[in-house]
């Protein structure tokens, strides 16, 4: 349904960039050790460097990482509201 997004389906009208991916692959890996605490997280970012999805060269901060995943999710939004559900303008 327009103007709803649906998370299972968000990033489904575009692809992900490899840098997001990667943020995904690391964030995975860094919660599924149990740490869910967002200084951490973004320490351990830093640690594995991680790059930004918006190819800013500062390290992970917590301000950053909230800004950064704000910026990535309101992209898939715009994406998945342009398109439709499906990422081909057919809505669902």
């Amino acid at each position: 349904m327009r103007g709803v997004s649906d998370p299972a389906r968000q990033s489904l009208a575009r692809p992900v960039t490899p840098v997001e991916q990667a943020l995904a692959d690391a964030l995975e890996a860094i919660f599924a050790t149990g740490c869910h605490d967002f200084a951490e997280v973004a320490g351990q970012l830093n640690r594995h460097r991680v790059a930004r999805p918006s190819g800013a060269a500062e390290d992970w901060t917590v301000e950053a990482l909230t800004e950064e995943l704000r910026v990535v999710n309101a992209s898939f939004d715009a994406a998945y509201e342009a398109g439709g559900s499906d990422g081909r303008g057919d809505a669902q």
